[in-house]
């Protein structure tokens, strides 16, 4: 008895359909994107802010 070896269970398949997969790389794409599209507005309003400083302080000086 003790040389037994227990039977193995089935592994069950798992499918992904094609959709799933189309669905996470688009919403990976777009997620990508927007976080782009932050990152380079966040470096406009600095750039921005930095011209505006220095015209600021140009015009206070005179």
């Amino acid at each position: 008895m003790a040389d037994q070896v227990p039977a193995r269970r089935p592994v069950p398949r798992v499918s992904v359909s094609t959709g799933a997969v189309v669905a996470v790389l688009v919403g990976g794409v777009v997620l990508t994107a927007l976080l782009a599209a932050v990152a380079v507005t966040a470096v406009s309003v600095v750039v921005a802010a930095v011209v505006l400083r220095s015209l600021l302080r140009d015009q206070h000086r005179r």
